[in-house]
């Protein structure tokens, strides 16, 4: 019997794409297969669609498009020495396939395509890709590796199975894999269960980065075959983490564990799609360890919040703009937007407008002024009392003989909506709306007002979820400086929009205690109304928030884009027809 392969080396790229910056991303690519090379790593690994961002959505229609991907892989190829790599890519043969490039001794030696194609949720790839045939194995120096792609891993059984019983120690995965609260350690408990079902060692290369709405967390994790994590990236960040495996150990393990012997008898056989020689790995420097760094994970509140960060400042940079703006009233939803603003992109590129009307307290006013100071930020002040006059006026013989209402309270949201657009327009600054989603649930907030803008950094943040975010930023500020950042009365004072005298939200809504659960079940779960009765909500509070909701689909519709936080989020996730009559 021959000796068996030593470790491996590997290096996974987690980096952050842009959608269509085939060139920017090539380089990106090129860059870390050289940094993989300089830390001496045997096979690296990039995420799925790494040459083209994901989701390309529309762009995967074009054959140009697709011409130019495959070019870059190309070029990639040919630059490919003494490391295996394994880059996603949109590969056009007779079809669209979501697939895998192995590059190595400077050509494209195979390529695998994705099997399972998700069409759920956020998902729309079988409107765009056709599905791989099944797993597939690659062989470096005697080390069988089974290849995946994202959702193939997800599913338990074919094809990572598949590739485990037609032998392979390690199974990687290329993903891009979007956030919602709570995914990332979802997602590892699943990386363990399949660890542990194939007894391989599992390598998962994840996306990082904001993309329109959706964000995506990196965490990309190498473990061994009992599931034990080895190495972990951090979340929201760019990196290159590096880990020794010992693929050996998991051949060893399946000696004294045979429950896949009957179960590989029976699998459909794999196809070996190369045999390439192992690059050289590292030299030992006394005694040679598995495992590689490991990234703690963010707690709850705190790996949202990062989420917000990542999200605005990604759709701020990749499209370009240079500063961004937003009205700050002294409440809660602007506050917490003005920080990840802030964190986002530096104070020294955000600009607030703190813009009063006769029923704007004294005390909010203040308290935007305090934040504004905090934070560093340009701040403008905008009266709007004379254009309140001035609209009255205009419509005073219209209106005659009718009692001020909604009306003109939302007459003072889009005043206010208007002089942040005229900022953006004249500065070409990025408006950002300060919505959150339970107010973008029932529709408690005005077309071309509070809704104006470029983009909606906490539209899928509950009211509850903010204020949980808003006191986890004071308390990261109180742990630096000794202060907090937020003005603490921003956070204990009820919420109210001040639009006419002694306004609360709760004149209008049910509490945010009892709202945000049903909206939860309701918008999230899609519970019925029996349903939510059966867990205990008050009939008149289910009744009157699923009108509310119903009734606000066109309104949502009409919102800017913002970042996926639930794991159903308004647009992408939630598509209700707006002309609906069916109820409950």
């Amino acid at each position: 019997m021959s000796n068996p392969p030593g470790p491996l080396r590997l290096a996974l790229c987690q980096m952050n794409a842009t959608v269509g910056d085939i060139a920017g991303n090539e380089q990106k690519i090129r860059e870390g297969i050289a940094a993989a090379r300089g830390q001496q790593a045997q096979l690296v690994l990039f995420p799925e669609l790494a040459l083209t961002g994901y989701p390309p959505e529309d762009l995967l229609l074009k054959e140009h498009f697709l011409r130019d991907a495959r070019a870059a892989l190309e070029r990639l190829a040919a630059e490919v020495t003494d490391v295996v790599a394994l880059v996603g890519f949109p590969e056009r043969e007779d079809d669209v396939y979501n697939s895998l490039a192995v590059l190595a001794d400077g050509e494209v030696k195979a390529i695998y395509r994705k099997v399972y194609l998700p069409n759920y949720g956020v998902f729309d790839e079988q409107r765009y890709f056709a599905t791989g045939e099944g797993g597939a194995l690659i062989e470096v120096g005697g080390h069988r590796i089974g290849l995946t792609i994202c959702e193939d891993i997800w599913e338990p059984g074919p094809p990572a199975s598949d590739e485990a019983y037609g032998g392979a120690s390690v199974i990687v995965n290329i993903s891009a894999s979007p956030f919602h609260a709570g995914k990332g350690l979802e997602r590892e408990r699943m990386l363990i269960q399949r660890a542990r079902d194939t007894m391989c060692v599992v390598a998962f290369c994840a996306l990082v980065g904001g993309q329109d709405e959706l964000v995506f967390d990196g965490h990309s994790l190498v473990l061994d075959h009992r599931g034990e994590v080895l190495a972990r990236a951090g979340q929201f960040t760019e990196e290159l983490l590096v880990a020794t495996v010992d693929p050996q150990a998991a051949r060893t393990y399946r000696l004294r564990d045979a429950r896949q012997r009957a179960a590989a008898k029976a699998a459909r056989p794999v196809p070996t799609i190369a045999t390439l020689e192992l690059p050289p790995g590292p030299e030992p420097e006394g005694e040679l360890r598995t495992g590689g760094t490991v990234a703690p994970l963010l707690e709850p509140t705190a790996e949202v919040y990062a989420a917000l960060v990542t999200g605005l400042r990604d759709y701020v940079g990749k499209n370009g703009f240079r500063r961004v703006v937003l009205g700050l009233s002294g409440g809660i939803d602007s506050a917490l937007v003005a920080c990840v603003a802030a964190d986002a992109l530096g104070p020294d590129a955000v600009s607030v407008a703190v813009m009063p009307s006769p029923y704007s307290s004294s005390e909010t006013q203040a308290d935007a002024r305090q934040l504004a100071a905090n934070l560093g930020v340009e701040l403008f002040e905008f009266d709007i009392l004379p254009a309140m006059e001035a609209y009255t006026a205009t419509l005073a013989e219209t209106f005659a003989g009718r009692p001020a209402d909604l009306t003109e309270e939302n007459l003072q949201a889009r005043i206010r909506g208007n002089l942040l657009m005229a900022l953006s327009n004249k500065f070409g600054w990025l408006v950002l709306a300060t919505g959150n989603k339970s107010e973008m649930s029932v529709g408690y907030s005005t077309l071309y007002g509070d809704l104006a803008g470029g983009f909606a950094v906490i539209k899928d943040c509950p009211k509850t979820r903010v204020f949980a975010l808003s006191r986890h930023r004071n308390e990261v500020a109180i742990e630096t400086t000794g202060e907090p950042l937020i003005p603490p009365s921003i956070i204990e004072r009820p919420p109210s929009a001040e639009l006419r005298p002694d306004q609360k939200d709760e004149d209008s809504l049910p509490p945010y205690a009892v709202l945000d659960p049903i909206l939860d079940a309701y918008v999230e779960q899609d519970l019925g109304r029996d349903q939510l009765l059966l867990r205990g909500f008050r009939l008149k509070d289910v009744d009157r928030v699923l009108a509310l909701v119903d009734h606000a689909e066109y309104k949502r519709r009409q919102a800017p884009p913002g970042i996926k936080i639930t794991s159903r989020a308004f647009g992408r996730d939630r598509r209700v027809p707006i002309t609906n009559r069916y109820r409950g």
